[in-house]
């Protein structure tokens, strides 16, 4: 039953992809640039970060990526912020919520709690799950990607967000956000149940 169901979501996932949000030009740059961005980050995060944030940077980036669009995301999630590169080499947070829904063109995804939240959705993508949403400081009513004005900058109340989504285990995932718009390099939002 469940392999019917991934097999369902695949189909239905991609004959959506026409239905998609369009990146804008500087979002589809920032993800296609997404291994340069992560290698600089990474180093500068290993060589200069406290070794007990460098543990937890390892333990996120553990795993092989399984199939990204599985129903066991679904639901809520504890999500732990790790900044790396830019300001500092490595700022691990404390555990806030989110939370993934199932809809019928891919995942919803939400960053619950925390000063710095973001809100989008997860679709397939030139073979990735990507994440296409908008980051925004607690407070703010942020609009939907698609609804921000074309010559939009970040005002540092609100930015667009992508990021790549690999799903490690039922109760492990990560979301990898390349070159964001404020304080760092690269950002990792770790998941885990």
């Amino acid at each position: 039953m469940l392999s019917r169901l991934i097999l369902a979501l695949c189909v239905v996932l991609g004959t959506a992809a026409t239905a998609q949000t369009t990146l804008r030009p500087e979002d589809a740059a920032r993800l296609d640039d997404f291994a340069t961005a992560a290698g600089g980050a990474i180093l500068q995060a290993l060589s200069g970060g406290a070794p007990a944030d460098v543990s937890a940077l390892t333990q996120a980036l553990s795993g092989t990526p399984q199939i990204a669009f599985d129903e066991t995301l679904n639901g809520d999630w504890s999500c732990r912020t790790m900044k790396l590169g830019g300001l500092s080499p490595l700022v691990v947070y404390s555990p806030f919520k989110c939370r993934f829904g199932i809809e019928n063109d891919g995942f919803t995804f939400e960053k619950l709690t925390g000063s710095q939240r973001t809100k989008g959705k997860v679709t397939f993508r030139d073979g990735r799950a990507v994440y296409v949403g908008v980051g925004f400081v607690a407070g703010v009513t942020p609009p939907a990607y698609a609804d921000l004005p074309p010559d939009f900058r970040s005002d540092g109340s609100v930015q667009t967000d992508v990021a790549i989504l690999e799903r490690i285990s039922p109760t492990r995932a990560r979301l990898m956000f390349p070159s964001p718009a404020v304080e760092s390099d690269f950002d990792i939002l770790e998941l885990t149940r």
